[in-house]
C-alpha cells in the first residue's frame, strides 16, 4: 500500500511543477511579444533621423567615432541575464565570447550588463570596470541604457581601449537566437546607414526615394557640425537599445522554450507515473481480494 500512495505523491508533485513551468511559459511568452513590439515601434522615429543623418553625413568626416585604433584593450560588453531558467541562453554568450578572445587573441576588460556577466567575470578573474546589473530589469529603461551607452563611448575616447565590442544574443525568431560579437566602436558612416536601413527593413532603393525628398536646402543653426555630434551619438544610444532590447526577447524566446520543454517531460512523467500508480494500485487490491478468497475458503475447510 505504501508503494502506491508514494507514487500517488509524485504525481501530484510533479503536476504542480507542470502548473509552475507553464505559467513562467506564459509569463515569456508575453514579455517577449512586449519585447518585439517595443523594437518594432520606433520605426516612424527613424525615419526622421534617417534624414537629418543623410543632411549632415558630409560634416562626419572627423567625427571622434569614426577613428579606428591599432593599439588598446578591447572593452567587451557582457549581456546576460539576471535570472536562470533560460536554457542555454547564458551558456551561449559565455561560448561566444571565448570563441572571440581564441580568434582575435585581444586582451580585454569587461562591462557586466545582468548579474550573470558580472559573475563569469569575477568567476574568471577577469578585470570588470563597471556592472550595471543592479539598474536593469525586464523593462528596460531608455535612459539608462543611454548612460551605458554614453560611458562606452566616453571610454572610447579616453583612448584607453582601442573598441568596443558587445556580446550578446541576437534574436531570430521564437525558438532561434544567435549568440554574436558586435563591435560597437569605432564605426562608419556605412555601419551607421546599415542599421538605419535595416531597422527600417528597407533596401538602397529606398534610400535614394528618401534623397530625393531631402533635395530642399536649409540653412542650418548653429550648423551641420553641431547637428552631427548630436546625431551620432543619439544613433548609438539607440543601437545600444536594440542590442539590449534584442537580448531581452531572446531571453524570454529561450525561457519560454526551456519552461515549455520542462512542462512537457513533467506531463509525460506523471502519465507514466500515473500508469505505475494504477498497476500498483490494481495489484495491492488484488492483493486484498485474493487474501479475503483465501481466508473464507480457509472458514469452509
Amino acid at each position: 500500500m505504501a508503494n502506491w500512495k508514494e507514487i500517488k505523491r509524485r504525481i501530484k508533485s510533479i503536476k504542480n511543477t507542470a502548473k509552475i513551468t507553464k505559467a513562467m511559459e506564459l509569463i515569456s511568452t508575453v514579455k517577449m511579444k512586449k519585447a518585439q513590439d517595443l523594437a518594432n515601434s520606433k520605426k516612424a522615429f527613424i525615419m526622421e533621423v534617417l534624414k537629418v543623418f543623410l543632411r549632415v553625413e558630409a560634416s562626419l568626416k572627423n567625427y571622434p567615432l569614426f577613428n579606428e585604433k591599432t593599439e588598446g584593450k578591447t572593452l567587451g560588453v557582457l549581456v546576460t541575464s539576471n535570472k536562470w531558467l533560460c536554457g542555454w541562453y547564458n551558456v551561449n554568450v559565455l561560448k561566444a565570447l571565448n570563441n572571440y578572445k581564441k580568434t582575435t587573441g585581444e586582451e580585454m576588460d569587461f562591462v557586466a550588463v545582468w548579474k550573470r556577466a558580472a559573475q563569469f567575470v569575477a568567476r574568471t578573474w577577469n578585470n570588470l570596470i563597471a556592472d550595471f546589473s543592479e539598474g536593469f530589469s525586464d523593462n528596460i529603461d531608455t535612459s539608462f541604457s543611454r548612460s551605458i551607452s554614453r560611458f562606452l563611448t566616453d571610454q572610447f575616447l579616453t583612448n584607453w581601449y582601442s573598441k568596443v565590442v558587445v556580446v550578446y544574443n541576437h534574436y531570430v525568431n521564437t525558438i532561434k537566437q544567435i549568440a554574436i560579437s558586435r563591435k560597437y566602436v569605432s564605426i562608419s558612416k556605412e555601419e551607421i546607414m546599415t542599421y538605419l536601413l535595416d531597422t527600417l527593413w528597407e533596401d538602397e532603393t529606398f534610400l535614394e526615394e528618401v534623397k530625393k525628398d531631402i533635395w530642399v536646402v536649409y540653412d542650418m543653426e548653429p550648423s551641420e557640425e553641431v547637428i552631427a555630434m548630436q546625431v551620432i551619438p543619439m544613433i548609438l544610444d539607440m543601437m545600444f537599445f536594440d542590442m539590449l532590447l534584442e537580448a531581452k526577447a531572446s531571453e524570454h524566446s529561450a525561457r519560454m522554450v526551456a519552461m515549455k520543454a520542462a512542462k512537457d517531460n513533467a506531463n509525460k512523467f506523471a502519465s507514466k507515473l500515473t500508469l505505475a500508480y494504477n498497476k500498483a494500485r490494481q495489484a495491492a487490491i488484488t492483493k486484498e481480494v485474493s487474501e479475503i478468497v483465501s481466508w473464507v475458503e480457509s472458514l469452509k475447510d
